[in-house]
């Protein structure tokens, strides 16, 4: 069920999260888990067009990426997920190749925040950021669904924002595992909406 969007550009964002090498190209740290899925689909793309669009609409884009610093920030080994980028941390350095956005993406980003955590939202200002802007409405971009796309439009619904996943602007290492993430964040989240209807509410279609 889909609840009722606002079109009060001032008060939405894009959140592009994880649109980094290491998750997109066949050279980063996921690039065999992910990035033939990701260029087979489309996604990068359809993310690029989008986020031009809302743009011009005038709603900001805020990029998150995974990093590790040298004190590993606020790194916790906790799941294998997170041992094994961190048995692997030298490769998510803030500096390091693997983390900076992809060359089609990288000039759309109005603002970037780094962080250690799988949720957007987790232990960073990003938070913070948006309630100082006045945002309470979210649409979220980004690889993999089922992994930070989804802990963190659970995450900023649980804040008590308003989040829709932009449905043709994620993706996953396989069709079926995306398309079960999205029926499980239609029923956690505002709901999901393709980057048409999306940008039909603004007026950009």
């Amino acid at each position: 069920m889909i609840v009722e969007v606002t079109t009060d550009r001032r008060r939405s964002a894009v959140l592009a999260l994880h649109w980094q090498v290491n998750v997109i190209k066949p050279e980063g740290f996921f690039g065999g888990m992910l990035a033939e899925p990701v260029a087979r689909s489309g996604v990068v793309a359809r993310a690029a067009a989008f986020h031009a669009a809302v743009r011009q609409a005038g709603l900001p884009v805020v990029f998150t990426r995974f990093t590790i610093p040298e004190d590993e920030g606020k790194l916790v080994r906790n799941t294998g997920f997170m041992t094994a980028v961190a048995n692997s941390q030298e490769a998510f350095r803030p500096d390091a190749p693997g983390t900076q956005l992809i060359p089609e993406l990288a000039g759309q980003a109005d603002q970037v925040v780094d962080n250690q955590k799988l949720s957007g939202f987790a232990s960073n200002f990003l938070t913070e950021l948006l309630a100082a802007r006045g945002i309470d409405t979210v649409f979220i971009t980004g690889v993999a669904t089922n992994l930070t796309v989804e802990q963190t439009a659970r995450h900023g619904t649980d804040l008590g924002l308003t989040v829709h996943v932009v449905s043709d602007c994620v993706a996953a290492g396989e069709e079926k595992v995306h398309a079960a993430s999205l029926d499980n964040l239609n029923l956690v989240t505002a709901g999901s909406l393709t980057a048409g209807e999306v940008l039909a509410l603004l007026g950009q279609a």
